[in-house]
């Protein structure tokens, strides 16, 4: 797969609504001078396109090639804007933003008191949505006012200052430490996936516990605790710790919950705790919880009162998607995971712009589950297929090993021997080289090199005894994973029963339904 050269204002322009477009149309003809602007002309050209061409601008004669690239700058500029200017587009950090520029504007035409009064509007209206890192630009222009210009309405005026940018200063450096630190976390994941071994293990957990800056949880204000929250998900789901991960993903979403005001500021952080939260129910399989959670964060999207844009809508929809189908591997209701497939495909052309091909190549993994679970192993090997093939990504390690795996299998299920061979020779060669091979991959590609050489009759036997070899490696902490990625022991079951795998996980999951689940429940991990 090749990615596609996408120019960032045709990418933009295709991005606006209706009404966005309008706006900007109204905006750039406030002046009858601007009726035959070239950007205007370059506009209206560009948003009838298809596909982006250079050569069918140029042909236009709306401009030459050498002052193409100075027309479209300013062209991407009016149309930020324009958008800026949008009141449905205003949010709580850009109307401070905006109060803040005003304040800057009667602070240079001399109007002190007018901008200090602005300011202090701003301030409020900024601490009060813990939008910190503006209120300490906010204070810091009110030092320089007050530099130069005396109020005498306090006469504590400079310690007031002075202390509000040294604890602004203080929470801003705890968040900037812990947002690094998160940040640092999820690039290992991406990059390399989860702890393989204690020597992983050691390595995170020290690296974790080294820029963890010294803070108390309760001491912490909404923004600090988010990004604490967040620094300790990321840690636990790295080495693997689950109910860790239950404990930290259930507070950050609680946190929401208890301060629904900081939802519409913080929208997209709400998704992403919602999002963690289910990824561990999924991981511990608890489909009861989750499903509260799933009904609760779609019910709080759906509400008038959520913030509606692009990028909220792709996170929506990614979320939305993704989870639905986890529920249907939890419940193994692969008839209603197949009607979600066109949906998503759907979503991934709609969104193309907003989601990243890493999580593109996790829906495709998902669509080749679900057509591992129908049996349609045609359809599992196509979309399998985008995935290996796809050499210009960079994704997780463990994405990529357990796609060759679940290859493997789906071309022993559909007949492909030859193919087989092939696939066979090729993964080796890939997990060596990646230094991945776990045991339970080992085991499994053992026994389907050797799969040609057991008679029909011992079939069942040697299903029976990898089963077996594979069992004990179920809850060993760095092993374990592989079996939520691809269920195998559901497959080896499903063969040695001669059931559909699909009957296999739903007997397994009415089991999780009438399970005993307190060692998991909310007032028990939070205890720990």
């Amino acid at each position: 797969m090749t990615s596609e050269q996408k120019d960032n204002l045709f990418v933009l322009i295709k991005s606006l609504t209706k009404s966005e477009k309008r706006q900007f149309k109204l905006y750039v003809g406030r002046m009858d001078s601007n009726e035959d602007s070239k950007y205007i002309s370059l506009f209206n050209l560009m948003d009838k396109m298809n596909d982006y061409s250079e050569d069918a601008i140029l042909n236009k004669g709306i401009v030459k090639k050498q002052q193409l690239s100075n027309l479209k700058a300013h062209l991407y500029k009016q149309i930020l804007i324009s958008l800026r200017l949008n009141p449905v587009l205003k949010n709580v950090r850009i109307q401070i933003r905006e109060q803040l520029d005003f304040a800057t504007l009667l602070y240079q035409k001399g109007l002190y008191k007018q901008s200090l009064k602005v300011l202090e509007k701003a301030k409020i209206m900024a601490l009060n949505h813990e939008e910190k890192y503006i209120a300490y630009d906010i204070v810091e222009l009110e030092k320089v006012i007050e530099s130069q210009y005396i109020t005498r309405s306090l006469s504590n005026r400079a310690e007031q200052l002075i202390n509000e940018a040294d604890k602004l200063s203080e929470q801003n450096n705890i968040s900037t430490q812990l947002s690094n630190l998160s940040l640092e976390l999820y690039q290992r994941l991406i990059r390399a996936g989860y702890a393989k071994s204690d020597i992983e293990f050691r390595e995170i957990t020290q690296f974790f516990y080294k820029r963890m800056p010294k803070v108390k949880e309760n001491d912490l204000g909404f923004r600090e605790k988010l990004w604490f929250y967040k620094a300790h998900v990321w840690y636990s789901f790295l080495t693997q710790d689950f109910l860790s991960s239950y404990k930290y993903s259930s507070k950050w979403v609680k946190m929401f919950e208890e301060f629904p005001k900081m939802i519409p500021v913080n929208p997209v952080f709400y998704l992403k705790g919602n999002n963690y939260l289910m990824e561990i129910l999924f991981l511990i399989k608890h489909p009861i919880k989750f499903k509260k959670v799933l009904t609760q964060m779609k019910n709080r999207v759906d509400n008038t009162n959520f913030p509606k844009n692009d990028n909220l809508g792709a996170l929506s929809f990614h979320f939305k998607y993704s989870n639905l189908v986890n529920l249907c591997f939890l419940e193994g209701d692969f008839d209603l995971a197949l009607n979600y497939i066109p949906s998503i495909l759907k979503g991934i052309k709609e969104y193309k712009n907003q989601i990243d091909a890493h999580h593109v190549m996790m829906f495709y993994y998902k669509i080749a589950c679900i057509y591992f679970g129908k049996e349609d192993y045609e359809n599992c090997i196509i979309y399998l297929d985008k995935i290996i093939r796809n050499k210009d990504l960079k994704m997780r390690e463990d994405l990529l090993c357990f796609s060759r795996v679940l290859n493997i299998f789906a071309h022993y299920e559909a007949g492909y021997d030859y193919h087989l061979e092939k696939q066979l020779r090729e993964t080796y060669k890939f997990l060596i080289k990646m230094n991945d091979l776990h045991e339970v991959q080992k085991a499994m590609i053992r026994f389907v090199r050797k799969l040609d050489k057991v008679y029909p009759h011992d079939l069942k036997h040697a299903f029976k005894n990898l089963l077996v070899e594979l069992k004990k490696y179920e809850n060993d902490p760095y092993e374990k994973r592989s079996f939520l990625y691809l269920d195998i022991l559901s497959w080896l079951e499903s063969k040695i029963e001669g059931r559909p795998i699909v009957d296999i996980i739903k007997r397994k999951a009415s089991q999780f339904n009438r399970k005993e689940r307190s060692s998991i429940s909310h007032k028990s991990v939070l205890k720990q």
